[in-house]
C-alpha cells in the first residue's frame, strides 16, 4: 500500500505589492501549521518524504510542522507551485519506489481537484466535505493498493481521512 498525504498550505497574507510566490503566512497560518504537524505526529502519520511548492507560504507551513515529524527527507519541487492536478500527479508518480508515505504541500485548486479525482472510496462524509472545499491547512490522506506510485490513477484511492484545523479545534473543545 502507498499513502499520499495532500496538505494545502496554511492561511497566508495578501499584502499589496507582494508577489504571489512571496506571500507569507498570516497569524492564523502560523498557528495552524504546527497544529497540523502535532496532529500528524500524534496519529503516527509520519511521511518518509515531503515535496513542497517553492512558495514562501508552503515552505513556512512545512517549517511549522517539520520538527514534530522528525525532519524527513524534503524536496522543494517547482512543478507543484499553483499546479493543476495533472502536474501534481506527475510529481507523485515520479516518487521513488522505496518511499511508501509521501506528503505533498501545495495549493488549490490543484490539490482538491487531484484528491477528488483519485478518491473512489472512503468515508462518505469526508468525501462530501472534500467535494465542497479544501481549506487552508487541510489534509487529505489517500491510500492506494499496490507497490508503485504509478498506481495512483482516477478512482483508485481510498480517502482514509480529511482533516482541517477547524475540525481539530472542534474535537479539542468536545
Amino acid at each position: 500500500m502507498r499513502r499520499l498525504m495532500l496538505l494545502r498550505h496554511a492561511k497566508s497574507d495578501r499584502s499589496p505589492g507582494v508577489r504571489d510566490i512571496d506571500r507569507p503566512l498570516n497569524p492564523r497560518g502560523f498557528k495552524a501549521a504546527p497544529q497540523m504537524g502535532a496532529y500528524l505526529a500524534a496519529q503516527d502519520l509520519i511521511p518518509q518524504k515531503v515535496v513542497i511548492s517553492p512558495s514562501l507560504r508552503t515552505r513556512q507551513t512545512w517549517e511549522g510542522m517539520s520538527a514534530a515529524l522528525g525532519n524527513p527527507e524534503t524536496e522543494i519541487v517547482d512543478a507543484i507551485y499553483e499546479a493543476p492536478e495533472s502536474a501534481l500527479l506527475k510529481v507523485i508518480r515520479s516518487t521513488p519506489a522505496e518511499i511508501r508515505t509521501l506528503l505533498m504541500i501545495g495549493h488549490n485548486p490543484g490539490l482538491q481537484d487531484l484528491s477528488l479525482d483519485l478518491v473512489g472510496d472512503g468515508s462518505r462524509e469526508a468525501r462530501a466535505r472534500l467535494s465542497v472545499e479544501f481549506p487552508t491547512a487541510a489534509l487529505a490522506i489517500i491510500d492506494i493498493e499496490g507497490d508503485a506510485w504509478t498506481g495512483f490513477r482516477p478512482g483508485a484511492g481510498r480517502l482514509e481521512r480529511f482533516v482541517t484545523p477547524k475540525g481539530l479545534d472542534r474535537d479539542d473543545a468536545a
